[in-house]
Order: structure tokens, then sequence, then C-alpha cells
């Protein structure tokens, strides 16, 4: 799980699985039309959250394996 272990609004982060399907769903929900400028504005902060929480992800991801690839090219096997 990334470092920082809360969003903004103190909950809990979410999985990588569990941020992209609520970023799905909320983009869907945005293009689909139909809500108020409040409620469209709300889900487009809500989709930057998860955006952000699933590029965290990745970065993670990325960064270890990063590592792994260093650490085989320092340590070749014999």
């Amino acid at each position: 799980m990334p470092d920082d272990a809360a969003t903004t609004d103190e909950r809990p982060e979410l999985s990588y699985e569990q941020a992209r399907d609520e970023l799905v769903e909320t983009v869907r929900k945005l293009e689909a039309g139909g809500t108020s400028l409040e409620e469209s504005l709300a889900l487009w902060q809500r989709g930057e959250e998860l955006a952000a929480i699933c590029q965290r992800w990745l970065d993670g991801a990325r960064a270890k394996l990063e590592s792994a690839v260093r650490g085989q090219e320092a340590n070749p096997p014999s």
C-alpha cells in the first residue's frame, strides 16, 4: 500500500483495483450527464482523487520493478 495511507478526506487508501473501478464508474456518470453543476464538480473532484490513487500505485509498482532489475544487473546469476 502507498505510504500516505489516507486520502484528503481521511478515507483509507483504496487498492488499485478499487480505485480504478470507482474511477470508471465516476467517468461513466460524468459522460452520461443529467447531473447538476454541483454534482458534476463533485464527481470530477472525486475522479481526480481516484486518478491520483491509481497513479501512486502504478508509480510504486514501477519503482519496485526498476529496483528489481537494478538488483539483477548488480548481481547476475552464476
